[in-house]
């Protein structure tokens, strides 16, 4: 696929996706959607890539859904040029509700995020607003500009959170701050972002890149590319188990499975030896055969 609104590019084994519509502020469309669930199949297909950091081209890093389309912006019954399924069949009178046209474009995309299987930092460089910060929330570490500004804007737009938010945001920062943010409606700064936890670090706009590419070189040169796409589900999926005997279940059989491999090999004998480690598992071939463990529902 030839990207018109993302690049893709790959340097020493991290793969950077920048939004790419600085003239609208990377505001968020149907192909750029469609564009960002190929660029995270690209990479999740590619051994090579041990790191993913998303930023936005521009002084934005995505000011929201694009709303040329005006009225007819959020009806989506109504609008031809979505790429999905478009138009909304009706069953005895009443809208079909488990039709693929029913499904919002944000929501696929964090999806997609969160079944990657490599970490993902977001290095927001800009204003990040409606689905600009929504689709942040299933990326594993957030690196924030000074110029970034937050906005969870959908009450005064006249609609509601949406791309699993309402899943996501409480976790991150509580329901209480959750619920100001979406009620309100109103943009925050950076500095607010870091103190509700939806941020891990505030660093000044020159810095931003710089910083997530030091991050992203941590991972991908001293880990285990197996180990680290384990550890991401792991963490994400028990955030709704019911009971820590769940998590017990899960690490019990990553650790009987990765003693078993030669990764867990190389990690103690190049500690022993005081060596870098070269980890021979790849994610294509080599995740444990329990793995996944979770519901076969699944959506692309």
């Amino acid at each position: 696929m030839s990207f018109t609104e993302i690049k893709y590019d790959v340097a020493d084994k991290i793969a950077t996706i920048t939004l790419n519509r600085p003239e609208k502020l990377n505001a968020f469309t149907g192909v750029m959607m469609a564009e960002l669930i190929e660029a995270f199949g690209k990479a999740d297909a590619d051994d090579s890539v041990r790191v993913v950091i998303v930023t936005g081209a521009g002084r934005g890093f995505c000011a929201g859904a694009d709303l040329s389309a005006g009225a007819k912006t959020f009806d989506y019954g109504a609008r031809t040029d979505r790429p999905e399924k478009a138009g909304v069949p009706v069953k005895n009178g009443a809208v079909d509700w488990s039709h693929e046209g029913v499904r919002d474009g944000g929501g696929r995309v964090t999806l997609r995020i969160f079944e990657c299987m490599k970490p993902v930092i977001g290095a927001i460089n800009g204003p990040a607003v409606g689905i600009g910060v929504t689709m942040q929330l299933p990326m594993d570490i957030r690196i924030a500009s000074e110029a970034a500004r937050f906005g969870f804007v959908f009450a005064r737009r006249g609609i509601v959170p949406e791309a699993c938010s309402s899943w996501f945001l409480p976790r991150l920062v509580g329901i209480s701050k959750a619920m100001e943010w979406c009620a309100t409606g109103r943009v925050f700064d950076a500095k607010e972002a870091l103190e509700a936890g939806l941020v891990s670090k505030v660093v000044k706009p020159e810095e931003l890149m710089a910083t997530a590419h030091a991050l992203a070189r941590e991972i991908a040169d001293n880990t285990s590319p197996v180990s680290v796409a384990l550890t991401r589900q792991m963490l994400w999926r028990m955030l709704g188990a019911d009971h820590p005997m769940e998590a017990h279940k899960i690490d019990s059989r990553g650790i009987y499975a990765r003693g078993q491999q030669a990764d867990a090999k190389e990690g103690v004998m190049s500690f022993l030896e005081k060596r870098p480690a070269n980890f021979p598992d790849k994610v294509s071939k080599d995740m444990p055969a329990y793995y996944p463990w979770w519901s076969e529902r699944r959506y692309s």
